[in-house]
């Protein structure tokens, strides 16, 4: 009972504290899941004709993205199926910041779109699952201890669900629909939360993950055997007397060639001189655990090998985990059935603050009306309010 007690008192008041953030990072969440297909059924110049010719080089849709944008830098190029078009990125985080896409038809070079992500409705909907729309750093900070928090919350409220006896238990695993609103909040709030409480679990760990370092140390070490996170190495690079010329487009032949089932390829233009040319091999439409890395010299064409980060087949089960973080986070690990899931969970965890809140009110108002109606005591003389007929006793 103390433990209940303590569980209680966690879940009222931590509910109450973060209930808020923890409603804005579920209902984001449960509108991003499915930003994919919306994304592709509501934005045209993301698809294309599809032709029987190659695509224009990298470098191609290097030079004309740039055009678009006088003074600013590209930092990735995504190449996508025969009907989609090519997406070239620029992003400045620091000084002047700024997030542009520009769509390109690989067939013809023709820009398509000029997109200003900044606006884009669910890229300020990832904004908000991610900083809660406030400044990073603070946005970061909320959202990673409002994360914690409701594990906690999660954890005090299955504490607090678990049937006491065998009469309990019947009532427990059902809402009643019939029933009065106030014993309908109540079941929407415990019963419904207890089979969200399971999903959603794996999406508050994989955000600790993410958001905290000691959280992604101690994964890797438990599934590890108590081996040290690996952090990927700087890959420089120093020119060389006689560089290849035209090395994205080089580098691209290369990973094609040896990934002709890549249903995307993407390439990470290198921010200086000294830097290698990252590629993301993405080797399933909707899954990203799968996907392949591999690094270039763009002096040399040479393959840089790397201990880790590398081909998903080599990886190890650590190495493995670390990469499912994200499509267990959406459910996708799952297909299908799990994205739908966590949805539904999602949108089940957005409405426990709310549901919980009108019990918490409600138990207030009833506390403060039994508290009216108690006896009062006035020197020796106390006098009841409970009942019609007012009693007095010396």
């Amino acid at each position: 009972m103390t433990f209940k007690k303590i569980s209680g008192w966690l879940h009222l008041w931590l509910g109450l504290i973060a209930g808020l953030i923890v409603m804005t990072i579920a209902l984001t969440g449960a509108i991003y899941t499915f930003q994919p297909e919306l994304t592709k059924a509501t934005q045209p110049y993301l698809s294309v004709k599809a032709e029987n010719r190659p695509f224009l080089p990298a470098s191609a849709f290097k030079a004309i993205a740039e055009k678009q944008l006088p003074g600013k830098k590209p930092i990735r190029i995504m190449l996508r199926g025969k009907d989609e078009s090519v997406n070239v990125m620029f992003f400045e985080r620091k000084k002047n910041p700024y997030y542009y896409n520009v769509y390109i038809n690989p067939y013809s070079g023709k820009v398509l779109a000029v997109k200003d992500m900044y606006k884009d409705f669910f890229y300020v909907t990832l904004l908000g699952h991610l900083y809660l729309w406030l400044p990073q750093p603070i946005g970061h900070i909320v959202n990673i201890y409002g994360t914690l928090t409701f594990l906690v919350i999660i954890i005090s409220g299955i504490v607090l669900w678990w049937p006491r006896n065998k009469a309990r238990r019947k009532t427990s695993f059902k809402v009643k629909w019939d029933a009065s609103p106030k014993r309908l909040n109540y079941d929407l709030h415990n019963v419904l939360g207890f089979y969200a409480s399971w999903i959603i679990l794996f999406a508050v760990l994989t955000g600790l993950v993410w958001g905290f370092e000691w959280a992604a140390k101690a994964e890797y070490s438990l599934l590890s055997g108590g081996k040290s996170k690996p952090v990927l190495p700087k890959m420089k690079v120093l020119p060389v007397a006689q560089p290849v010329k035209d090395p994205l487009d080089k580098i691209t032949a290369i990973v094609q060639a040896q990934n002709p089932n890549a249903k995307r390829v993407m390439l990470m233009l290198p921010a200086t001189d000294s830097a290698a040319v990252g590629v993301r091999i993405y080797n399933d439409e909707q899954l990203n655990y799968t996907t392949d890395l591999a690094y270039f010299n763009p002096y040399t064409l040479e393959e840089i090998k790397v201990p880790h980060w590398g081909k998903y087949s080599e990886a190890t089960i650590a190495d493995k985990a670390v990469r499912m973080n994200y499509d267990i986070h959406v459910g996708a690990i799952a297909g299908w059935p799990g994205r739908i899931l966590m949805f539904l969970a999602s949108l089940i965890t957005a409405s426990l603050p709310v549901t919980g809140f009108y019990i918490w009110w409600g138990k207030k108002k009833k506390d403060k009306k039994k508290n009216k109606g108690a006896p009062k005591k006035t020197g020796s003389v106390q006098v009841a309010y409970a009942t019609p007929n007012v009693t007095a006793k010396a």
